[in-house]
């Protein structure tokens, strides 16, 4: 298995990405927690190195140590090598991890060129909006600008 990334270690840590990467950190942590199920069949060395607790503490004491977050990355590599269970799990939860916004930057909006009619929202990280704008004008008879009496 591929190491789990050093900056997304760290970021996540950090409690960057907002709520969801709280989220993601909890659950990292709740994975690296459940007991160690060692293959049978494996002699690797590096199984007695542990379950990645102490390296998960440290990284959470001080988040901005590369060398804790690569301590960590190390462990995780590890740990999946010798248990098939704790590997599926940790693929699993990298997939949703490296969804979660870790970067601070600034979102870049931008409009141009052609006619646009309508509302427009410019900003980062949207959710929970509505909004509602009325229908467009339609053109006929009675929506024509003219006034139309009726007796």
């Amino acid at each position: 298995m591929e190491p789990i990334s050093v900056a997304l270690l760290a970021a996540l840590a950090a409690g960057a990405g907002g709520e969801a990467g709280r989220q993601a950190w909890v659950s990292l942590s709740s994975l690296v927690r459940r007991p160690f199920r060692r293959s049978a069949e494996t002699n690797d060395p590096t199984a007695a190195a542990g379950s990645g607790e102490a390296e998960l503490a440290l990284l959470e004491e001080s988040p901005a140590d590369p060398a804790r977050a690569q301590a960590l990355s190390a462990i995780l590599a590890a740990r999946a090598s010798v248990d098939a269970d704790f590997e599926t799990d940790l693929r699993r939860w990298r997939e949703l991890a490296v969804s979660v916004r870790t970067d601070q930057s600034q979102g870049h909006n931008q409009i141009s060129g052609g006619h646009f009619s309508g509302p427009v929202i410019q900003g980062r990280d949207f959710t929970g909006l509505s909004f509602t704008t009325p229908p467009p004008h339609a053109s006929g008879p009675e929506t024509d600008g003219t006034t139309t009496h009726r007796s």
